[in-house]
């Protein structure tokens, strides 16, 4: 017969494995969780070119949250997007039905 505390038991590191491996998990999770905003400002930065600090991501995120983000990078895009003036057609050529107001 086997008493439910042997199971328990850890007589060797062997036993204490599985505890282990969940720990580790666990850590891993935990400082994903953690590092979300650093990853995004950081993909935001090499995709695009815009700086944001990741205390700005969690302060939105916080307050509005996943939609508040969103609508936070729209806006850098929409900002980034308008500095560079309006877009240059080559050729000069308007279209066919231009502007007619």
């Amino acid at each position: 017969m086997v008493l439910a505390s042997s199971i328990f038991e850890i007589r060797t590191l062997l036993d204490a494995f599985p505890l282990i491996l969940a720990g580790v998990l666990l850590l891993i999770l935990v400082v994903s969780f953690r590092s979300r905003a650093t990853v995004f400002c950081q993909y935001l930065e090499s995709m695009t070119g815009i700086k944001l600090s990741p205390s700005d991501v969690k302060r939105v995120f916080a307050a509005k949250g996943k939609d508040g983000v969103r609508e936070l990078f729209l806006d850098l895009i929409i900002r980034e997007d308008l500095k560079a003036g309006p877009l240059q057609i080559p050729g000069g050529k308007k279209a066919p039905g231009g502007n007619k107001a």
